[in-house]
């Protein structure tokens, strides 16, 4: 039996191999607790001399009910592609990201024209079938393997209720997290039930986080190098902005709404605005991933029958998805999709402008952007729509494969593991471990 580390032999560590700062540092204030962002002063000072990285985060965002082709796909090849209405909403990334057509799972053919929502992360074949039973996610495989080195092994987050496509290695689904504040709870605030119930309705006031821990805050920074105080600096400003936001977004719940002498139209509940909740989402996802919270993130973009408050709208999301060519339902769709693409830019603007370990948050984030269904208004699984930013790949080019003879979405995943440092020669119906280009 091996004898237990006694209290002297722990305390025999290489200086070259200690921290100046642990990485699982926090600044804390009465009943609550903010975690740090990678910071170099984390890294052993052997590891800083040889220039380590930080770790690599993946994120998946899936809107469920689909994404318009002929504004997405480009009709060239390469990076000289004419930029489509939707992509032009990126112009500001386009060498951060890569568009990808004719990849998808195969044998998506389900219960329903909807059922591949379940399996977009996983590759299972016959969604809903009899006998069907879901496989692991990749983002839950990555739990698997190096979710012990963060807080939460991974991040489910959905625009609505529970539902997710992250699934365990038992095809059983991971609830999702729909309410923003709660998930800051999560990432953010220690301590008792009541003390964390008592410092949100402090956020619902105003209040932000940072004055409860700002003194120990300066004392911390006074610890670190003038690139680190830098880095902090940009994080506590996304604390407060992230709260100001979840402010002003509870605010309109209770807000009297104005009185119009005409007769209403469809009632919109709070869960139909989806650009708004997508948005929230996305604006904890920097904050998630800088503090290393998690490594993994899924982020479920659920739409539905409800009319989405975007001007010009009038017809629920999932009418206006199953179009049939009508040029007002696609010209509201776009409207919609939109608002999606220009919160995506948003996301990937918020990971491009923090600092880390030498480039950005978005050279050490994967951001994935698509849907589970290729085309929407067929319930056709091919050709699915797929972005992919960050992650320190080569960017800026429209990838191709056959339209007919799809390329697997799942080479894609193992990429994408290898990247994250996860040795792995398969995962679900993949058939290499890259896609041809992707460099």
């Amino acid at each position: 039996m091996n004898s237990p580390i006694s209290s002297s032999d722990s305390l025999k560590v290489s200086p070259s191999l200690r921290p100046a700062v642990s990485r699982r540092s926090f600044i804390r204030g009465t009943s609550v607790s903010l975690a740090l962002p990678f910071l170099d002063a984390m890294l052993p000072r052997s590891l800083r001399a040889a220039g380590a990285q930080p770790p690599k985060r993946m994120v998946f965002a899936c809107a469920s009910l689909g994404i318009y082709g002929p504004s997405l796909f480009p009709k060239e090849t390469g990076k000289d592609y004419t930029a489509t209405p939707y992509l032009d909403l990126l112009k500001d990334h386009r060498n951060d990201f890569t568009i990808f057509s004719g990849v998808s799972h195969p044998d998506q053919n389900g219960l329903d024209g909807h059922s591949s929502q379940q399996t977009w992360l996983t590759a299972a074949r016959g969604p809903g079938l009899g006998g069907f039973r879901n496989t692991v996610s990749i983002d839950q495989y990555v739990a698997e393997k190096i979710g012990y080195e963060t807080r939460f092994p991974s991040l489910a987050l959905s625009t609505s209720g529970q539902s997710s496509q992250s699934y365990t290695r038992s095809g059983v689904m991971v609830p999702a997290y729909s309410k923003p504040s709660q998930v800051f709870a999560k990432l953010f605030l220690d301590g008792k039930d009541w003390e964390i119930q008592a410092q949100m309705q402090k956020l619902k006031e105003g209040e932000s986080i940072m004055d409860t821990v700002m003194e120990e805050a300066k004392r911390f920074e006074r610890r670190v190098g003038a690139a680190d105080k830098e880095k902090l600096d940009e994080y506590f400003t996304s604390v407060r902005e992230m709260e100001q936001r979840m402010h002003k977004a509870e605010a309109w719940v209770t807000k009297p709404k104005p009185k119009v002498d005409a007769q209403p139209p469809q009632d919109v509940d709070n869960e139909s605005d989806l650009i708004a909740r997508m948005r929230l989402l996305y604006d904890l996802v920097p904050l998630a991933v800088q503090t290393d919270s998690t490594r993994a993130i899924t982020i479920l973009v659920q739409g539905g029958g409800q009319v989405i408050p975007v001007p010009g709208v009038t017809i629920d999301h999932h009418n206006l998805s199953h179009h049939g060519q009508d040029p007002l339902k696609i010209d509201q769709l776009q409207r919609i999709e939109s608002e999606e693409f220009k919160a995506y830019r948003d996301l990937l603007t918020a990971l491009k402008s923090k600092k880390e370990g030498g480039g950005t948050l978005l050279d050490n984030t994967m951001v994935v952007f698509g849907s589970n269904l290729g085309n929407a208004n067929s319930h056709d699984w091919h050709n699915l729509p797929l972005l992919m930013a960050g992650g320190g790949f080569k960017h800026g080019q429209h990838l191709a494969f056959d339209a007919k003879n799809n390329q697997p979405m799942s080479n894609l995943f193992v990429q994408m593991l290898h990247r994250m440092g996860i040795e792995a020669e398969e995962f679900g119906s993949s058939t290499a471990t890259s896609l041809p280009g992707l460099v």
